[in-house]
């Protein structure tokens, strides 16, 4: 099963890679990591996902609680959340396709950031299912120049934020 893991980390020299060396020295591939800087500066907000049991993935989080960096984990796939991921894809379409991949643009409700002559560069935030729904529907249209995404980033649904989040398990 497909998990997502929000985690408040320590800002500290070296705590990403305490954590992520815990993923790889048990076998776990991280499919996607995001990391950014939260409301306080001491703290940074690590998304990422992963694929194991519910079981393992459990086990595998109550042993990323013991390091000494990590403040909180919340799997995400255990509740209702949100999660978005950024697409900026460029691509050198083909003869006539601009009439066809507007009308896709449109409904994935993404935005033309540069259409130059050489290349058209789109710009799309959604859900990753979308995104790679996105992805093969114009990848026939012309020429992939470029594709980046960004990971997952996501939140609870609900009354909880990112600091409620961690005092509630700071102090627990």
């Amino acid at each position: 099963m497909r998990h997502v893991i929000s985690v408040i980390l320590q800002n500290e020299v070296g705590a990403l890679t305490r954590m992520t060396g815990l993923f790889s020295t048990r076998g776990y591939n991280i499919e996607s990591l995001n990391v950014a800087a939260t409301d306080d500066k001491n703290l940074s907000r690590v998304t990422l996902v992963v694929k194991g049991t519910d079981k393992a993935i459990a086990q595998l989080n109550s042993q990323l609680s013991k390091l000494v960096d990590v403040i909180s984990i919340n799997d995400m796939t255990l509740g209702d959340y949100f999660e978005r991921e950024l697409l900026i894809v460029k691509v050198k379409l083909n003869t006539g396709a601009d009439k066809k991949i507007l009308p896709i643009i449109n409904e994935y409700k993404g935005e033309i950031i540069d259409d130059s002559i050489d290349s058209f560069t789109i710009q799309l935030t959604d859900n990753v299912k979308n995104i790679d729904n996105f992805l093969s529907r114009i990848i026939n249209l012309g020429d992939l120049h470029a594709v980046a995404r960004s990971g997952s980033v996501s939140v609870t649904k609900g009354q909880i934020t990112l600091s409620s989040y961690a005092n509630q398990n700071l102090s627990s």
